[in-house]
């Protein structure tokens, strides 16, 4: 089974980073790494590739799903999952989020005691044994 290390979350929401960053640290033991924007995730993932992307989809320039498709343009990070965490989560839009690409999608808002265990969910489905 391959296990969940390390997670970027971008979200241009200050509120939202900090609570998904202390989420994850606290109740995960991961290595997380926070962005304020696509454009910044883009600048990190030249520096380092991490297990997975976590994407706000509604973003003021490059929304989650435009920096989606700028990862995909990277062979380096071509196969890098991605989790988009919205408050889009109308069947209809979950359900354009998952054909972009996405492994899966979390609902805003969403609960900080449980967040890394669905992560881990949404991983582990990815990834079986």
């Amino acid at each position: 089974m391959k296990i969940l290390h390390s997670i970027l979350y971008v979200d241009d929401e200050d509120d939202i980073r900090e609570i998904v960053e202390l989420s994850l640290r606290l109740d995960g033991g991961l290595d997380v790494a926070v962005c304020d924007s696509g454009s910044a995730a883009l600048a990190y993932l030249e520096m380092r590739i991490p297990d997975l992307v976590v994407l706000d989809v509604m973003m003021p320039g490059l929304d989650g799903p435009g920096t989606l498709a700028r990862i995909r343009e990277r062979p380096e990070c071509a196969d890098v999952p991605v989790v988009f965490l919205t408050a889009k989560a109308q069947r209809e839009e979950m359900d354009r989020f998952l054909a972009l690409g996405a492994i899966g999608v979390i609902a805003k808002p969403f609960d900080p005691m449980t967040l890394a265990q669905q992560l881990r969910d949404i991983w582990n489905a990815f990834y079986p044994d």
